[in-house]
C-alpha cells in the first residue's frame, strides 16, 4: 500500500478505535496493533512499536477532561504506578525474545479473558459504597465524583490494596509485552479487586497509561521497533479518538459500556487467535 493511502486508511481507523479504547478505558493500543497487523499487514513488531507511542497519546489526551470531571484520582495512580512501571519494563525485554506468533496467541488469551470479564461483570451501577480497608485509609484511598448519567454524587473507597497492587504488576507486564495500555486488567484490579466504581476505574486507568507505556518505550526505540511514518497517523487518530471519547464518557452508563466491549474483544481475540495458530 502507498504510504499516503496507508496513513489515510490508518489514521481514520484510528479515530474509531481511539474513542471506543477511550470509553472502555482499555486504551486504543487494544484495538491498534489488530488492526495494523491483520488489517493493514504490519509485522507485529513494529506495531507494538507504534501501539506503544499511541498509548501514550491517547493517555494524554483523556487525562485532561477525566482529571478535571474529578472521574481520575491521582492518588490511586501514582501509588499503583510503581507497581504497572516495573512490570513495563520486565515486559518490554521479554517482547524481544519471544517468537511473533506467540505474541498474537498471548494477545488473543488477553481479548478473550477481557470480554468475559465485562461479561460477568455486568451491571448498571455503580457499586454500593464500602469501607475502606486499613491500608486503604491509611494511604487515603478514598474519593468522589458527580455521575451525570445517575445524576448524583458517588462516594467510593478501596478495599483489597495489596490484591490490586500485584494485579497492576501484570497488567504493566502485558503493556510492555504486547504494546497496550492493559486498561483491561488496570480496570480489573482497581473495579474487581480494589472496588472502585468503573468509571472512576477506567479514568484512572487512562490517566496511568502513558505513564507505563512511557517506561517501555524507550526500549522499544532503541531496537528500532518504532517507525515514525507508521506511528505518526496512528497516533494522531488515536488521540483525536480518545479526546471524542472523553467528553462522552460521563454520559453512558457502565452497563452500555461493557455491552460495547464484549463482542469488540471477542472478534479482535479470535482474529489474532487464527492469526498465531497459522504462523
Amino acid at each position: 500500500m502507498h504510504l499516503l493511502d496507508f496513513s489515510l486508511v490508518a489514521f481514520a481507523a484510528s479515530v474509531v478505535f481511539g474513542l471506543l479504547g477511550s470509553l472502555l478505558g482499555l486504551g486504543g493500543g487494544v484495538f491498534v496493533v489488530p488492526m495494523l497487523t491483520l488489517g493493514l499487514g504490519l509485522d507485529i513488531h513494529d506495531a507494538i512499536g507504534a501501539s506503544i507511542v499511541t498509548v501514550i497519546a491517547t493517555s494524554s489526551g483523556a487525562a485532561a477532561t477525566y482529571v478535571r470531571d474529578h472521574l481520575t484520582n491521582i492518588r490511586v495512580a501514582m501509588f499503583l504506578e510503581m507497581a504497572t512501571t516495573t512490570g513495563a519494563i520486565t515486559g518490554a525485554f521479554l517482547s524481544g525474545i519471544i517468537p511473533a506468533r506467540y505474541l498474537y496467541i498471548i494477545f488473543a488469551a488477553l481479548m478473550g479473558w477481557s470480554a468475559l470479564n465485562a461479561l460477568q461483570k455486568s451491571r448498571g451501577t455503580p457499586p454500593e459504597p464500602r469501607q475502606a480497608s486499613p491500608l486503604a485509609r491509611r494511604l487515603k484511598l478514598q474519593g468522589s465524583y458527580y455521575d451525570a448519567a445517575l445524576g448524583r454524587q458517588v462516594e467510593y473507597a478501596a478495599t483489597a490494596v495489596p490484591q490490586g497492587f500485584g494485579m497492576m504488576y501484570v497488567a504493566g507486564l502485558i503493556s510492555g509485552l504486547l504494546g497496550i495500555g492493559s486498561g483491561a486488567l488496570k480496570v480489573l484490579a482497581m473495579d474487581g479487586f480494589m472496588r472502585l466504581p468503573l468509571k472512576v476505574s477506567s479514568a484512572t486507568s487512562n490517566f496511568m497509561m502513558g505513564v507505563t507505556a512511557a517506561a517501555s518505550a524507550a526500549i522499544y526505540f532503541a531496537r528500532g521497533d518504532i517507525r515514525p511514518e507508521t506511528t505518526a497517523p496512528v497516533a494522531l487518530g488515536v488521540l483525536l479518538g480518545a479526546s471524542l471519547g472523553s467528553l462522552v464518557l460521563t454520559r453512558i452508563r457502565n452497563r452500555t459500556l461493557r455491552l460495547i466491549a464484549v463482542p469488540i474483544l471477542l472478534f479482535i481475540g479470535v482474529e489474532m487467535l487464527l492469526r498465531g495458530l497459522g504462523g
